[in-house]
């Protein structure tokens, strides 16, 4: 039986379970989502995480002296921390001993995918010799090193980053489990070798109110497609300064406005496509497209494909 280390909350329901690996969903009215959670060694669990919903109000309580890696490969994660709002993005790592993990926690891209991993320090420390022969490195002081105070430890994206990570994410069955560990090592090897003060970037972060208008912005820019804003006008119905916009914007969805709508448009389009049999120039005309050209061209840029193409695939 594979172990979280704690109470996962009524939310969550376990689909599967063997010796090795839990599967578990996640559900709520804004989507859905799942955890595989795999047992890499007693104390040591690696959890890929795959959301597609807008937030989630975790009821996780550690019953365990925890240290946790977090890995964000797309999407991003929003949480709070009093009236601030900080933000994790593709290639990022964050690090925590999960004390302050009940709460809610949101996606801005309305997707999240990435990977956990947790040691229980105690079990975790008895385990560890017989893994490794020799293995030097002190999880106890691991965790204090990078989340002394429950504080969460943020390293922004990078090659060594990606260089520790990238290979968990397509992993050959057969290989799967002793890969595990040889990359669950190299990671504690990465963080204890790794310089605070200099792979630690200043942690953006964004008040409330900033955010609130954010999320206002983007309901006012979706409700209506045909309707098209601009930066100006959204500045002013907003009072929002337009430098100070521009930099939350970026900060929580991680793209400009004009990007965020752009892809918005484009999937729009897409599900009408594959739903519908409305003729195309229509379609490009419901999401604010007069010129079919710029649609067709839109359309490719962000699906890879024009919308006839689209169309035919998903008949």
């Amino acid at each position: 039986m594979v172990s979280v280390n704690g109470e996962l909350g009524g939310n969550i329901r376990k689909v599967c379970e063997d010796d090795m690996c839990g599967v578990y969903q996640l559900k709520d009215d804004t989507g859905e989502g799942l955890m595989t959670v795999y047992q890499v060694f007693p104390g040591c669990m690696l959890i890929y995480n795959d959301f597609h919903m807008e937030q989630w109000n975790s009821q996780y309580v550690p019953n365990a002296d925890m240290f946790c890696i977090d890995h964000c490969r797309e999407g991003r994660l929003e949480w709070q921390s009093g009236d601030r709002y900080f933000y994790i993005e593709g290639g990022d790592m964050q690090a925590n001993s999960r004390q302050k993990h009940c709460g809610d926690f949101s996606f801005p891209l309305k997707h999240y995918h990435g990977l956990t991993v947790g040691f229980d320090i105690n079990q975790a420390e008895q385990s560890l010799p017989h893994v490794m022969e020799g293995f030097s490195v002190d999880l106890r002081k691991l965790r204090d090193k990078f989340c002394a105070n429950d504080k969460t430890f943020v390293m922004r994206a990078g090659k060594q980053i990606e260089h520790v990570f990238s290979e968990l994410y397509d992993l050959p069955e057969k290989v799967r489990q002793p890969y595990f560990k040889i990359k669950v090592l190299e990671l504690l090897l990465f963080l204890d070798a790794l310089e605070i003060p200099e792979a630690c970037g200043e942690r953006q972060y964004f008040y409330k109110a900033q955010v609130d208008k954010g999320r206002d912005i983007v309901t006012l820019l979706t409700s209506d497609l045909e309707r098209w804003y601009t930066l100006e006008e959204i500045s002013e119905k907003f009072d929002f300064p337009l430098t100070s916009l521009k930099k939350c914007f970026q900060g929580v969805y991680g793209c400009t406005i004009a990007a965020y709508m752009k892809e918005f448009r484009m999937n729009a389009a897409a599900g009408m496509l594959k739903r519908t049999d409305e003729p195309i120039i229509s379609i490009a005309s419901r999401v604010g497209y007069d010129n079919p050209g710029k649609f067709a061209a839109a359309f490719r840029s962000v699906l890879g494909v024009t919308p006839s193409e689209y169309r035919r695939l998903n008949a």
